[in-house]
């Protein structure tokens, strides 16, 4: 490899980590547009390839979007490049579903043990205003929706960012496995195991929040075998 293309390789990696950093800080982007390619190569001193080499970079990673005749929208989806690929690697969508409850069920009961003894009083209400969401859900779409704000909390809570973004980077999955759990056992019980949850985190008891979410984690997983099985036999 020939130095001039090592120097650009660098410095496109440069200008990608600085564009990521003034996005992720709300310094470039307005009403989620990137200023243009052009003004972006004045504004960091570099060629407008350099640019968008470093833009396409961002896209791959889910940060950015580029949209001919619109610009460089910010979507802050870091988690979509696993999503994708789990599809790739795993196109049958019942066993991509369970393979994601299964790395749920290794992640969330600790998650969810970390949040019990982080929890300030004001992480505590919030969970609980979400509980209330759930609970008052009017149909299925709405009740996923507070479930997977429910989780993602806890995520936040637990004080490890690395945590909340491998929940993010399987939300989708997560959708489609809430969907088909949530119509399988219906949303009755997930409010009856959140609030068990709830109640551990409520208490500072991690092992009790632990345990639970392992109980509502596992619930899932056998709704999801007991769904698929039923659709063989059909």
């Amino acid at each position: 490899m020939e130095v001039s293309t090592v120097r650009k390789h660098t410095l496109v990696e440069e200008v990608s980590d600085r564009l990521a950093e003034a996005i992720r800080k709300g310094r470039l982007a307005v009403e989620g547009l990137l200023p243009s390619e052009r003004q972006l190569a004045e504004q960091f001193g570099v060629s407008r390839p350099v640019v968008r080499e470093a833009t396409k970079r961002l896209e791959l990673q889910g940060l950015v979007e580029v949209r001919q005749g619109i610009g460089i929208r910010v979507i802050d989806r870091l988690h979509a490049p696993v999503s994708s690929a789990a599809r790739l690697l795993l196109p049958e969508e019942g066993e991509r579903l369970r393979q994601a409850l299964e790395v749920r069920a290794i992640l969330e009961p600790e998650i969810a043990r970390r949040a019990a003894e982080r929890a300030t009083g004001t992480d505590r209400e919030r969970l609980q205003q979400l509980h209330e969401v759930l609970k008052s859900a009017s149909d299925l779409s709405a009740a996923m929706e507070a479930d997977l704000a429910f989780h993602r909390e806890l995520a936040r809570v637990s004080g490890n960012e690395i945590f909340g973004l491998m929940l993010d980077s399987i939300a989708d999955l997560g959708r489609e496995s809430r969907r088909a759990t949530m119509s399988e056992a219906g949303v009755g019980r997930a409010v009856k195991q959140h609030a068990s949850v709830l109640k551990g985190i409520l208490a500072g008891d991690g092992k009790a929040a632990e345990r639970a979410m392992r109980i509502h984690i596992e619930s899932a997983v056998g709704d999801l075998l007991s769904l698929r099985a039923r659709e063989v036999k059909q």
